[in-house]
């Protein structure tokens, strides 16, 4: 389903997601003890469910449930320990009927978590880290969102050098997108991420939000995940120096990502968003739904 946007339309959802007639809110679950903003809040199988179905409640369409923190600096996990994390949260939000998408680089727990009851494969790396993600994605036949990446988390800064960022980003998408749909991936399936602060300073950040419609335009849905990182600290020019200050300025990014087309935006804090995004598809729609009800 296309949602109407101050711009056009957007490109039409994959088959699968929930289907609301507006842009999308995914709400972020990191079941990790060093995400950037909320680690170690959720990192015990319990809370993490309790705050995965209380972001349910507060209006995600989807919980996207991370077990691998992937700020600038970060450490891999091991497998394992990845999977113990992740696929018990997961399966008990699945079962509580609760839409899931998994966030991770590596094709085991993806597997692993569809199995549970995932949705959504949500891989940073867009199927780079992991040559055998495309096989598992093809395999899976689930929405795959694909994100720009150049390099791990401890060596992604190093990376930020660009000539003009938004048509490298969309042309390193595109042929990252090529060669996962001659592996077998569906096009239809496909989710682009322009992969905001991985391998990206705060300016780069900024340039492809102002041309979203980049994206927009390869014909793919967009996925927008600025939620409390750099690039709005850098902004607010100091207004908001801790991430978890940042929730009424990533609320403006929704509304306005919203507005410019993209399908879904990735966030901790989901009512928040939610209300942004329904005030920019009022205000594309002119109200006329709100007038026929």
């Amino acid at each position: 389903m296309r949602h109407r946007t101050l711009s056009g339309w957007s490109p039409p959802l994959p088959g699968g997601l929930p289907q609301p007639g507006r842009c999308l809110v995914m709400g972020i679950l990191n079941v990790t003890p060093d995400s950037f903003s909320d680690g170690g809040l959720h990192s015990e199988t319990e809370r993490a469910v309790r705050h995965g179905l209380r972001l349910a409640e507060d209006g995600a369409d989807l919980v996207d449930v991370g077990g691998e923190s992937t700020r600038p600096g970060a450490r891999p996990v091991p497998l394992d320990e990845e999977l113990v994390r992740v696929v018990p949260v997961v399966r008990e939000l699945a079962r509580a009927g609760v839409p899931v998408s998994v966030d991770t680089m590596h094709a085991e727990v993806a597997r692993a978590a569809v199995e549970a009851g995932a949705s959504v494969i949500n891989d940073v790396s867009g199927g780079l880290a992991d040559p055998a993600m495309a096989a598992a994605v093809a395999a899976a036949r689930v929405p795959y969102i694909v994100t720009h990446w150049r390099a791990p988390s401890r060596e992604m800064d190093r990376h930020a050098v660009y000539g003009d960022v938004v048509a490298e980003v969309v042309s390193e998408l595109l042929g990252r997108v090529e060669r996962l749909v001659a592996a077998g991936v569906n096009p239809e399936h496909v989710i682009l991420d322009p992969g905001l602060g991985f391998a990206k300073h705060a300016g780069h950040d900024w340039q492809l939000l102002a041309h979203l419609d980049a994206l927009r335009e390869t014909g793919f849905p967009v996925l927008v995940g600025a939620s409390r990182k750099r690039l709005i600290g850098a902004a607010l020019r100091g207004r908001a120096s801790a991430p978890a200050e940042r929730d009424a300025a990533t609320a403006a990014v929704s509304a306005l990502a919203a507005a410019s087309g993209a399908a879904c935006v990735r966030v901790h804090d989901v009512r928040s968003s939610l209300h942004a995004v329904c005030m920019a598809a009022a205000w594309a729609d002119g109200g006329r739904m709100l007038s026929a009800v």
